[in-house]
């Protein structure tokens, strides 16, 4: 199902272009961090109109739970902070309620 790439894509972009503003505003870098920030949130935007369902609003919920997925790994990878077992348990439920929310639609 191509709406989980596109969501994925969506979540790394968003979660960049969120570091972007983090990164000017609590770690004191440049302004021009905002420059790729806001790139990469426009490529969020557009990433997650692709998604495969007629509704902005399911796509959106759904995209929720990948979106999870892709911070816990911005957290271990980016910030290397190891997920800790109540993170993982967090990640399955909203993966869990992303698949109930998108995959009936899909076959």
């Amino acid at each position: 199902m191509l709406s989980w790439v596109y969501f994925l894509g969506a979540a790394v972009l968003e979660i960049a272009g969120c570091f972007a503003v983090w990164a000017w505003i609590r770690d004191g870098h440049s302004p021009l961090w905002l420059i790729p920030g806001v790139a990469a949130l426009l490529g969020f935007a557009f990433l997650l109109t692709r998604a495969e369902t007629e509704h902005a609003g399911r796509a959106y919920a759904a995209y929720g739970g990948v979106y999870v997925a892709a911070s816990i790994g911005w957290l271990w990878l980016v910030e290397r902070q190891a997920p800790d077992r109540w993170d993982l348990l967090g990640l399955a439920a909203c993966l869990v309620g992303s698949a109930i929310i998108l995959l009936p639609r899909s076959t």
